[in-house]
């Protein structure tokens, strides 16, 4: 449903980068357009957030899906296996080859078990994948910095703002972290720190229809400042992809 070709990496404090444009335009107008209002989510507690998920307010996650053609194609594609397989794909085409192989559920079973009878490990593991529906308010909304949690494998953020919806002034760009105290670097379990404790190297400003892609690190520390539209009822809309160990 989305190209990763325009897919580019910086690779310092950790790999992450940025496809634009991700959609072609028609469909990228519907997913905006049939977005999910605020009323469904839930309060996150990482910062000032909100959810809707297959996790958070799960009923209504479904419901809302299968009520949404484009949206229901769009949930199909991102659990599927091609979706992983083209994802890593791109990864190894741009020096980052991980060491995952998606398989169909039985074969995967069934390796697992021909390895266990000769008593050696299966190294090349599968993945799965899933999406939330995510949004911040304008007026004073942050997701504070973390490294996200030891399961997640890759991590995808999909902006969904509308034609002229988005001055980047307000702020909302997905900020690259460095701790300012050495203590913090290894951050294996995920553990939160406060936007004072880190240094920020780089933003992915948030424009539409583009797609900020990394890997899940020691140190992929990474936030969301809390923005500055004081009264303002708009609301920074995004789709996070997470693929994790299967």
């Amino acid at each position: 449903m989305f190209s990763l070709d325009e897919l580019s990496f910086r690779y310092e404090p950790y790999p992450i980068g940025l496809a634009c444009p991700l959609f072609p335009e028609d469909l990228y107008r519907e997913l905006v357009a049939t977005y999910p209002p605020v009323e469904q989510f839930e309060r996150s507690r990482i910062g000032v957030k909100y959810v809707l998920s297959d996790r958070v307010r799960r009923s209504g996650y479904f419901q809302f899906l299968r009520a949404t053609p484009a949206w229901q194609d769009f949930y199909r594609w991102v659990i599927s296996d091609a979706f992983i397989v083209h994802l890593l794909d791109a990864l190894a085409a741009r020096g980052l080859e991980l060491p995952y192989r998606q398989r169909a559920p039985v074969p995967r079973y069934l390796r697992h078990l021909a390895f266990g009878l000769l008593g050696r490990p299966d190294h090349r593991g599968s993945l799965r994948s899933r999406f939330e529906f995510s949004m911040l308010p304008a007026d004073g909304g942050s997701v504070i910095p973390h490294t996200d949690a030891p399961g997640k494998v890759i991590t995808l953020v999909l902006s969904m703002a509308g034609e002229g919806e988005w001055d980047t002034g307000i702020g909302g760009g997905t900020d690259v972290n460095v701790p300012k105290r050495a203590e913090l670097i290894f951050n294996r379990m995920n553990d939160k720190a406060g936007f004072d404790d880190v240094a920020v190297v780089h933003t992915f400003p948030f424009v539409p229809n583009q797609a900020v892609v990394f890997l899940r690190t020691y140190n992929s520390w990474h936030s969301v400042r809390p923005m500055k539209a004081a009264g303002s009822a708009l609301m920074r809309r995004t789709v996070t992809i997470n693929v994790l160990e299967a």
